[in-house]
């Protein structure tokens, strides 16, 4: 290869290396109909995708904020990364009940599920993460599956369930409505245990450090992974992240969320 061939050569390689890292994010996408003003405001997504990159995984993003608050959002650590990432808002207590805001986060999903091969990624490796109250909406949808088959969606069809200190009992602010304190736990039909079952998918449980977490929420997580192990799951992982606090045990928690994905996405 001659001097001027050599340097095409690397000027191409170098443009093609400059095109697999161009990013681009859609921002405020309705995810649903919604003729009610609240849902018109909240139901609303962001996809943030590589511009010539198709059969990526997608990874689904639940914020938290007690399910009362919090935005949408799409960390450092998940972008430039390979991934197609879709941050959903969802309504919020109390100004919606439960059952509509777990309908969102189904209502997410399946939009999802629907409309993320035009954006380059696949429909077989979606991966449904979230920190706090995401975490406790994803483990309902993906454990009880009535929420996403409504939607005409196999909650079992997800490439894993990925919670970042995800309320395993009632969630807390559920259990304020009824009258009920923060440390008097419950498990009804609104707790991720309930649902508990050997055929669910993937699932890898993240907690902050046990004496940092919230409300023994590191012990809750313990438990949901001890029942599922009891019943036959056959690919559930708990960690638990020395030394961040509930709030900051994201930071560490999304290379375990990437490396799982790496790992799975082998096996599809």
């Amino acid at each position: 290869m001659n001097m001027k061939s050599l340097t095409l050569a690397l000027v191409l390689l170098l443009f093609a290396g400059t095109a697999r890292a161009q990013y681009n994010q859609m921002n405020d996408i309705p995810y649903r109909e919604a003729t009610e003003g609240y849902a018109k405001e909240r139901c609303k997504l962001d996809v943030y995708y590589s511009t010539n990159t198709q059969d990526a995984p997608v990874v689904v993003w639940f914020h938290g904020g007690g399910i009362e608050g919090g935005e949408k959002h799409i960390d450092q650590q998940l972008k430039n990364s390979g991934l197609v990432i879709v941050a959903a808002n969802y309504r919020l207590l109390p100004k919606a009940p439960i059952d509509d805001i777990l309908d969102d986060a189904a209502a997410a999903v399946a939009w999802t599920y629907k409309n993320i091969e035009k954006y380059g990624g696949s429909k077989r490796k979606i991966f449904v993460a979230g920190h706090s109250a995401g975490g406790y909406l994803l483990n309902i949808i993906g454990l009880d599956k009535r929420w996403l088959a409504k939607y005409g969606v196999d909650a079992d069809s997800l490439a894993a369930l990925v919670p970042f200190s995800g309320q395993c009992v009632t969630h807390y602010n559920i259990r304020k409505q009824q009258g009920i304190g923060p440390l008097q736990a419950t498990i009804d039909q609104y707790a991720p245990l309930t649902y508990v079952r050997p055929d669910a998918p993937p699932i890898v449980i993240i907690s902050g450090d046990r004496e940092l977490e919230l409300y023994g929420r590191y012990e809750e997580q313990a438990y949901f992974w001890r029942m599922l192990k009891l019943v036959g799951h056959k690919d559930v992982t708990l960690y638990e992240m020395q030394g961040y606090d509930h709030g900051a045990m994201p930071f560490p928690a999304y290379k375990i969320l990437k490396d799982h994905i790496k790992r799975l996405t082998e096996k599809r």
